[in-house]
């Protein structure tokens, strides 16, 4: 629905920051939202209203009884967007930051010995926590092989290789190198079918962005996301943790209470900025048809942004009016498949004979900007399987438009050419 009323997808870039030209360069097509997604408006203005605010939470004043209740709605805003009935919200540094206190909570707060299961699908923000508490805790670390034509991993790939002693598991909702998402509810029943009490902790940093989040559905312990890639801001991440992980030991402050996660006082206004993320997804759901409470339009907003988003990327892969596509290049080799139903937003290339900077620059001569990936600590794991050294990495969000991918195609068929 958003690609086919003109009116909506207008209404929707408004409500960003520097939806169609940098303040550094000028005019440009953005096409880099796996590297962080362009800023809500009211973001923004949240942050400057709140950085002026002198007053902390906790105290006899009517300023910071003000900033407690914000916290509090935010963190009630939170858990209707992730669907989560019990456990707690909270934020931290990063969502990389979140993502290795919350592992390491769970590897070193659960029962001795066994294994710590992950794959090598997932980003270092969670693979690396696994592997350095698991040294610490004795605790061997298995990385499921995902698989390399579909840039996924499965249910069936985790099953294998899970056993009844296995304490900790970690699934990445989506891939930041491939753009293939994962079932992660069935991921979750299949590990649960042989070792009941493991501690599921989930990377949805990728994903959240692009689609249905659903903890009640998915029987997980941890959800983790960086705002900044779902429209908010740079400085924080935020995690939803379950009852019995909060209970394991973790930092803290002697005295402090149990169930409390997060170090020293936190910026009011990063509480109040993803409040101003889940009112964007109401005010979507309810723009393209939804309705019911505020879970049911976040809902159809979701379903929203997948459609528009997989149809931008179909147009990317197969053309657009009299422009061919990325699969009609004969220089261009696509990974992961041009048909593959897991795509989320986001189509990673090569060109032969030019290496991936090489290609983003020339884009970027163009005015779009992308990104290159290159098989180091942070993608080694998918590229280097694949032999590749690099990749341009195109990704989209549900603000990008029918004529900039055009745009693009035309300015690739002259790459191509040269």
């Amino acid at each position: 629905m958003l690609g086919t009323d003109p009116a909506i997808i207008e209404e929707v870039r408004a409500r960003f920051a520097h939806v169609d030209s940098c303040p550094f360069t000028g005019e440009r097509i953005f096409f880099e939202n796996a590297g962080g997604a362009l800023t809500l408006n009211s973001v923004v203005e949240t942050s400057a209203k709140f950085a002026a605010i002198p007053d902390n939470q906790g105290r006899d004043n009517p300023a910071s009884k003000e900033l407690d209740r914000l916290i509090t709605k935010a963190r009630d805003d939170a858990k209707v967007f992730f669907h989560a009935s019990s456990g707690q919200v909270f934020v931290g540094e990063s969502g990389t930051e979140l993502l290795f206190r919350i592992i390491s909570a769970a590897i070193m707060g659960s029962a001795t010995g066994g294994q710590v299961l992950g794959s090598t699908l997932e980003h270092p923000a969670s693979s690396s926590a696994c592997k350095v508490w698991a040294e610490t805790a004795g605790k061997p670390y298995v990385g499921i092989i995902h698989d390399n034509d579909t840039g996924t991993v499965t249910a069936e790939h985790y099953r294998p290789h899970v056993t009844l002693d296995t304490r900790v598991a970690t699934i990445v909702h989506a891939s930041p190198v491939t753009g293939m998402g994962t079932d992660i509810a069935a991921i979750a029943a299949a590990i649960r079918e042989i070792s009941p009490d493991c501690f599921i902790v989930v990377d949805g940093i990728q994903h959240a962005a692009h689609g249905h989040v659903d903890i009640d559905a998915a029987g997980i312990d941890a959800y983790v996301v960086s705002p900044y890639k779902m429209f908010s801001r740079h400085g924080y991440g935020l995690a939803w943790i379950s009852e019995r992980l909060q209970q394991l030991p973790h930092d803290k402050i002697v005295g402090a209470a149990q169930e409390r996660w997060e170090l020293g006082t936190r910026d009011t206004g990063a509480y109040a900025t993803f409040s101003d993320v889940v009112d964007y997804f109401v005010w979507l759901g309810g723009r393209v048809g939804g309705t019911g409470d505020r879970r049911g339009r976040i809902e159809a907003a979701a379903s929203a942004i997948h459609a528009h988003e997989q149809d931008l990327t179909n147009a990317l892969i197969h053309g657009i009016g009299n422009y061919p596509g990325l699969k009609d290049m004969a220089a261009v080799s696509i990974l992961c498949g041009t048909d593959n139903p897991l795509r989320e937003g986001l189509v990673s290339f090569n060109v032969n004979g030019k290496s991936a900077p090489e290609v983003v620059s020339q884009l970027r001569e163009r005015g779009i900007r992308v990104h290159a990936r290159a098989a180091d600590h942070y993608s080694g794991n998918v590229l280097k399987p694949l032999g590749l050294p690099s990749c341009v990495r195109i990704s989209l969000c549900h603000y990008n438009t029918e004529a900039e991918v055009t745009a693009f195609l035309a300015a690739m068929r002259e790459i191509v050419a040269v």
